[in-house]
Parts: structure tokens; C-alpha cells; sequence
């Protein structure tokens, strides 16, 4: 029998607390701008995926999104003072980075297969800088195995220095936008085939999020954008 999960009551309660009060802080620290929220799923379960610069998108994306989601999070995160109270509060789940973990494979495709929306971003770690890198297959191959399509989010403005510009009273831009859900066909391929597959539609969700995002943000999906623009012209 496939393992189904649960959102305790403690958590529950928890993100009822939480994403209001980061709401009513982001709001307070910064202007904000959401776009597409029509584009989110009314019921069932899928997959966000969204650029990583920063610390900031996570709480930005579960305080805002219509819905409590299920995130994905490094597991560095769960070992510092602060940043590990409140992923453990809100019930983040740990990612090892640059290590198969077997266990975090079945976690996700249970929160997938029990009905709950899951957040993650498809670059396996932060940029640090608004260029994108290039996605690992870990996207797609959840798409794959759960068979829920992906919404793509690109997050404008959440760089290093986001916390400290709000501190100095700046009010920093940080924007949220949502585009269509996509979906893709089962893969009949194996091996090498199925790998390259895999790695495309992982890219396909990444250039969508470069669609969305201004030209310093779009780092290794760059040209696929300009691409698409002359295409248009």
C-alpha cells in the first residue's frame, strides 16, 4: 500500500498563525505585487516550482500562496537558530543536497498522492545571484511518478540584500508571478532516453519561470527567452 501523509493538528495550527502574521510583515517591509493567482489549481494536488535566490521565497510563497503548501527546504536550514524553529513550526521538509535520498523521494510522492499541493525549487540550491541555473531532473521525475502537473512561479526581488533594504526603511519591490499549470505526457522511454526526457521537461518548467522574470533574472534560460521573442516578432 502506497504511504499516504498527513499535516498534523500542531502544524495546522501553526500555519494558521504563520502565514498571516509573514502576510502582515511583508506587507508591512515591502511592496507587493501578485500576479496569475487565478492560474492556481482550485483542488487536488500539483507541484510549484520557483526560482531560488534567496532565503526570502519560501515564506514568501507559503505566506501568499491561496493555500497552506508543503515545502521543500535545504536541511542546512533545520540546523540554524531561528530559521529552524520556524521550519519546524510551519512542518517544512528537510532537503540533503547533492545526496539521493530514497527517504525524501517517498515523502514527496506521499504529500503528492495524498491530495496536498507541494512547493520546491527545481535548481536543487540558491543562486545567491537573480540568474537562474539550470534544473535538475528531481521535477520532472515527481511529475513523472505522481502524474500532477507543475505550476511555475517566478519570485522578482527576493535577492541577499532584500532584508537589509527593508530594514533602512527602502520597501523593496517583491513580486510573485503565476503561470499556467503544465503537464506532460507519460514516458515510455528507458535509460539514457528517459534521463534526457526527463532533463527537457525540467527545463520546459524553467524556461516557462524565465518567461516571467526580467532578463538578469533569467541566468541559463536566457536565450531560450530571446529565442522565443524573435519566433514572435
Amino acid at each position: 500500500m502506497a504511504a499516504t501523509y498527513h499535516v498534523s493538528p500542531k502544524v495546522r495550527l501553526a500555519r494558521s498563525v504563520l502565514r498571516p502574521l509573514f502576510r502582515l510583515i511583508f506587507y508591512v517591509i515591502s511592496q507587493v505585487k501578485i500576479t496569475g493567482k487565478e492560474n492556481v489549481p482550485s483542488h487536488g494536488a500539483y507541484l510549484v516550482a520557483v526560482n531560488h535566490v534567496s532565503l526570502f521565497e519560501a515564506p514568501f510563497i507559503c505566506a501568499f500562496w491561496p493555500k497552506a503548501l508543503e515545502a521543500l527546504g535545504a536541511a542546512e536550514i533545520w540546523e540554524r537558530p531561528g530559521q529552524s524553529a520556524l521550519a519546524r513550526l510551519y512542518g517544512g521538509i528537510p532537503v540533503h543536497r547533492g545526496q539521493y535520498d530514497r527517504h525524501l523521494i517517498e515523502t514527496s510522492l506521499a504529500v503528492l498522492r495524498s491530495g496536498y499541493p507541494l512547493a520546491l525549487a527545481p535548481e536543487g540550491e540558491r543562486s545567491h545571484t537573480p540568474g537562474m541555473q539550470r534544473a535538475q531532473v528531481g521535477i520532472a521525475y515527481l511529475m513523472e511518478k505522481a502524474r500532477v502537473p507543475v505550476v511555475p512561479v517566478g519570485i522578482v526581488g527576493s535577492t541577499e540584500d532584500f532584508l537589509d533594504r527593508a530594514l533602512r526603511g527602502e520597501r523593496p519591490a517583491i513580486e510573485m508571478h503565476i503561470g499556467l499549470p503544465l503537464r506532460f505526457p507519460l514516458i515510455e522511454a528507458r535509460g539514457k532516453a528517459r534521463r534526457e526526457i526527463l532533463q527537457h521537461n525540467a527545463d520546459t518548467v524553467m524556461m516557462q519561470i524565465a518567461s516571467m522574470l526580467p532578463p538578469d533574472y533569467r541566468g541559463y534560460y536566457s536565450e531560450y527567452v530571446n529565442d522565443q521573442r524573435k519566433t514572435h516578432q
